[in-house]
């Protein structure tokens, strides 16, 4: 049967997390822009940008692990809410930083910090929760491509209006809107009715639950090639985001809302990608696509790199964004959809540590190699690695079984 690109949507459940989730990530990609542009402007270092996505993402490297194996032995739903109050918490200690103008950079950079920590028991929890948001478990893969569509839509819209908050209003407006975005999503998973929750017996300890995933993912190679090209690509090519107030500050000579609109080009070319791999029909070929969107992630990379017109920058850097969603999208339906159930908090922290861990190493690594070389030859050296590496998945295409999506009824 032909699916819909909206097929997730018949889930009551799934509907109250899209909408409450879509409200929260505007606020969450305003707060990520102002934190980016504050530190700059405070700093004019490139290696700080790379410390502060390493401040941000390196505690969910640390302790995904635990996130994971916390989303398996306890109530995720529970988890979920705790880690959004938390959230909100921490904008809140943001803004009144801000407002108050008693901070320094590394305020800014501990606070982040701590929401790293929070992601590393949000991100399982989210993941695995959305597994029994769904009702037809065939519309996984929609959903899943759905959340991705969410975040970019998001990643869109936010970036554009943090650039004008900052001009007209400043910096304590972007964390204040974040910290208030969250009351929407925690409205949303309230209104829930979500099946009881079921203790489950526990024969080992944290420990041991921990090895046990770390095994299971070892025996299925389906899942460890999977982890590990995403590790390579968010080690090596996705900081690259990271740089993007140099070219917005120093190589177009722009402001804030310069800075605003390149961030809002990547995700709405993320968009576009995300809303292309919603509508795939089963049977489709992920492996291939994932191939071949890489290469094109790559391409736009390389092409953007030295551009000098501001126009055609935001074209390619667009079309950068169109291939880097099948990198995250593409990889968490494979994981979702091949994952034993028992071990899907645990292989899901693994995938949090392979995406959220390897870039803040690889923030730190860009950072330090952009004041070498430059931005637009370490932005372009990205392109090319990113190149290799699609080149790399397709000529698996003639060793390996395809991989193809779930066929739903």
């Amino acid at each position: 049967m032909k699916i819909s690109t909206f097929s997730a949507f018949k889930s009551r459940n799934y509907r109250l997390y899209f909408s409450g989730q879509s409200v929260s990530l505007i606020g969450t990609w305003m707060q990520k822009t102002a934190v980016s542009w504050v530190i700059y402007a405070q700093t004019h270092s490139k290696f700080m940008l790379g410390v502060t996505l390493f401040a941000t993402m390196f505690p969910s490297f640390v302790f995904s692990f635990l996130g994971g194996v916390a989303s398996d032995r306890y109530n995720r739903y529970k988890l979920l809410l705790l880690t959004q109050v938390a959230s909100m918490v921490q904008a809140l200690a943001l803004t009144v930083l801000i407002y108050f103008k008693h901070y320094s950079v590394w305020h800014i950079i501990g606070l982040s910090a701590v929401l790293g920590l929070i992601n590393a028991f949000d991100v399982p929890a989210r993941q695995s929760l959305v597994y029994e948001m769904v009702e037809d478990k065939a519309d996984l893969p929609n959903a899943l491509a759905l959340n991705s569509s969410m975040v970019n839509l998001s990643r869109l819209i936010g970036p554009g209006i943090a650039g004008l908050a900052l001009e007209k209003f400043g910096e304590d407006i972007c964390f204040a809107l974040n910290a208030l975005s969250f009351i929407a999503v925690i409205a949303s998973l309230l209104q829930m009715k979500l099946p009881a929750y079921v203790p489950k017996p526990r024969t080992k300890n944290m420990a041991g639950e921990l090895k046990e995933g770390f095994a299971y993912i070892k025996a299925t190679p389906a899942i460890s090639v999977v982890l590990l090209t995403l590790s390579s690509i968010s080690l090596l090519v996705l900081p690259y985001t990271t740089l993007m107030p140099v070219y917005a500050k120093d190589i177009f000579k722009g402001n804030a809302s310069t800075f605003g609109v390149i961030d809002s080009a990547i995700g709405l070319g993320a968009l576009c990608g995300a809303i292309f791999l919603a509508s795939l029909k089963p049977g489709k070929n992920l492996r291939k696509i994932l191939a071949i969107n890489t290469m094109i992630f790559g391409t736009g990379l390389v092409l953007f790199s030295h551009t000098p017109w501001y126009p055609l920058a935001l074209l390619f850097v667009t079309l950068a964004g169109f291939g880097m969603m099948s990198q995250i999208t593409i990889s968490n339906t494979l994981i979702q959809t091949t994952v034993d159930p028992a071990m899907r908090g645990r292989v899901i922290s693994f995938y949090a540590m392979a995406f959220f861990g390897m870039q803040p190493l690889g923030g730190l690594l860009v950072g330090a190699v952009s004041q070498w070389i430059g931005t637009p030859d370490t932005v372009l050296l990205q392109g090319i690695i990113t190149i290799f590496i699609g080149g790399l998945l397709y000529r698996q295409l003639h060793v390996n079984r395809p991989v193809s999506l779930p066929l739903q009824s």
